[in-house]
């Protein structure tokens, strides 16, 4: 069954989606990178091309021919097919209708009142399916 962590109080919801897609690459994961649009998709493309500051993170958009391959794939078409099923990072204010094809999901939520509210909500939608649940705080962690 998916494996669902809450990463809460981000200050910066696309450094920190940056930060652990980098580690989860790290890790030998495959992480598909889940935007809301267009406009937020692109400037994630930007972003991890110079992160961390002395390298990049190898990357795709989820329609390229290179998805398959590639370590960290970045979606906002829920209408696409994902091109694995290791981790689902999701910047989304819902839980996206494919979430449970992975095997972890991470749910980032930032420190603005309604993304708090949204993510009470998707925490209760796991919590009441009976998804195994994790918790980090960001204002008080480095993770």
């Amino acid at each position: 069954m998916t494996k669902v962590d809450f990463y809460t109080g981000a200050e910066d919801k696309l450094r920190t989606a940056c930060r652990l897609s980098h580690k989860a690459m790290q890790n030998g994961m495959r992480v598909l990178l889940h935007a809301p649009d267009e406009a937020t998709a692109a400037a994630l493309d930007k972003l991890l091309w110079n992160y961390p500051a002395t390298a990049f993170i190898p990357h795709c958009r989820s329609h390229e021919a290179e998805a398959a391959a590639m370590p960290v794939v970045l979606g906002h078409d829920e209408k696409t097919t994902p091109p694995h099923s290791e981790l689902l990072i999701s910047l989304h204010h819902e839980c996206l209708p494919f979430f449970s094809r992975f095997e972890r999901v991470i749910e980032i939520v930032g420190q603005h009142e309604d993304d708090v509210r949204l993510g009470r909500e998707r925490f209760g939608f796991y919590r009441d399916r009976g998804y195994e649940l994790r918790h980090f705080d960001l204002k008080t962690k480095n993770d």
